[in-house]
C-alpha cells in the first residue's frame, strides 16, 4: 500500500483503534501531530514509531513547529524563537542573523528527527506588512530579500539536521488582516504587485531547493476567484509554470473557515487535488475525516507519490537522548538560546 493523498491527525498521546482504522485507509498518506499528542520525548518517540509501523510504506509524520507561537512540543525541546527575532538581528548584523537562522534550523530538525518526525511545516515566507495578526512575528521580516536570505539559511540548517522544508503560505498571507482560520481573506492587489514583493521569497527559495509549499486560503480576485489552494492558476500556472517548482504541494487545513468556499469536505479535497495539491490536510475534525475517506475518489499520480516519498526525513536519525552528547548540536543549542522566545501558542498554523 503506497502513500495516499490525505493527511490526518490522531486523538491523543497513543493510537486508539479508531486512529488506526483511519490511518490504514488507502487514501491516507500522512499524520500531523499537535500539542495534545505530546507528553514527553520518550512518549512522542513511541507514538511516531507506532505510526510508522502501521503500514509497509510508512506514513509521513509532520508537525507545525516553526518557533514562537507555533511550537507544538515544548517541555524537553529547545524553545525556538519566533522568526521575527532573526529579522531584528538581520537589521543590525545580517551575517550573524544568517548564522543563527542556520543554527536554529539545525536544532529544530535534529530534535524533531530524533523523535521520529519526518518534517515540519516551516518556514513561513510571508512578508510582514504589519497588518496580519495571524502571521505577525511568525514572519522573518518586511523586506522580501531579507526573508529569502534568512529562510535559505534556515533551510540549510534543517537539511543538515535531516529534514525537508515547507514554505508557506503561497503566494503570501501577510498583506490581509483577516485570519483564514476564522474567515475568508481577500487580497485585492494586482498580480504584478504580489510578484514583485510576496513572490520574491518563494521564487528564491525554490531556486535554493525548497522541497514543499503550502498555499494560502486567501482569495486574490485580480488573479482568480478561488483561494490559492484551490486555484490551478496559482498552483499550476504560477507556482509550477512560472516559478518552476517541482516539489510537493500540501493544502492548508481544509477544516479552516478559509476553505469553506469550496463546498463540503469532499468537494474541498477534490478541488485542492485537481488544482495541483499532492496532499490535503484535515485537522481536528474526525467526523470530517471520516466523511472524506468514505467519499473521496482520487487516483494518485506516480509523480505525486514520488514527491511525497521524498518528504521522508533522513534515515537513521540520532535519538533525542543522544543529541546532548554531540558537540556540534550543543554549540548550536547554546547559540539559539541567546535569541529568545516569546508569545503564546496559536491553535493551528
Amino acid at each position: 500500500m503506497g502513500l495516499g493523498p490525505v493527511m490526518l491527525d490522531v486523538s491523543g498521546t497513543e493510537l486508539t483503534s479508531e486512529d488506526e482504522a483511519r490511518l490504514m485507509h488507502p487514501l491516507v498518506g500522512g499524520v500531523i501531530l499537535f500539542k495534545r499528542n505530546y507528553e514527553s520525548v520518550s512518549q512522542l518517540a513511541r507514538l511516531t514509531a507506532a505510526i510508522h509501523a502501521l503500514r509497509p510504506s510508512p506514513l509521513l509524520i509532520s508537525v507545525d513547529h516553526e518557533g514562537g507561537r507555533v511550537q507544538r512540543f515544548r517541555e524537553g525541546f529547545t524553545r525556538i524563537p519566533p522568526m521575527r527575532e532573526l529579522g531584528r538581528i538581520w537589521d543590525a548584523q545580517p551575517q550573524r542573523a544568517r548564522h543563527l537562522a542556520h543554527q536554529t534550523g539545525f536544532v529544530l530538525a535534529l530534535e524533531l528527527r530524533g523523535c521520529g518526525i519526518d518534517f515540519s511545516f516551516t518556514p513561513v515566507l510571508d512578508v510582514d506588512y504589519g497588518q496580519s495578526g495571524v502571521i505577525g512575528d511568525r514572519a522573518f521580516h518586511s523586506d522580501p530579500q531579507a526573508i529569502a536570505e534568512l529562510a535559505h539559511s534556515l533551510l540549510q540548517g534543517m537539511k543538515q539536521g535531516g529534514m525537508h522544508t515547507v514554505g508557506k503560505h503561497f503566494p503570501g498571507h501577510g498583506y490581509v488582516a483577516a485570519d483564514s482560520h476564522l474567515a475568508v481573506p481577500v487580497d485585492e492587489r494586482r498580480f504584478v504587485d504580489i510578484e514583485f514583493s510576496d513572490l520574491i521569497p518563494f521564487r528564491q527559495m525554490i531556486n535554493f531547493g525548497l522541497t514543499a509549499v503550502m498555499p494560502a486560503h486567501v482569495i486574490y480576485p485580480a488573479v482568480d476567484s478561488r483561494p490559492a489552494g484551490f486555484s490551478p492558476v496559482w498552483l499550476k500556472e504560477v507556482l509550477r509554470g512560472q516559478l518552476g517548482f517541482e516539489g510537493c504541494i500540501f493544502s492548508d487545513d481544509l477544516s479552516m473557515e478559509g476553505a469553506t468556499v469550496a463546498g463540503g469536505i469532499v468537494q474541498r479535497a477534490s478541488a485542492a487535488l485537481n488544482a495541483g495539491c499532492d496532499m490535503v490536510l484535515v485537522c481536528n475534525k474526525p467526523e470530517l475525516a471520516d466523511e472524506l475517506l468514505s467519499g473521496l475518489h482520487w487516483e494518485m499520480s506516480v509523480m505525486s507519490r514520488a514527491r511525497l516519498v521524498h518528504m521522508r526525513g533522513q534515515s537513521n536519525p540520532v535519538p533525542m537522548a543522544q543529541l546532548h552528547e554531540q558537540a556540534q548540536f550543543l554549540r548550536a543549542l547554546q547559540e539559539v538560546s541567546t535569541i529568545g522566545v516569546s508569545s503564546p501558542e496559536l491553535p493551528l498554523a
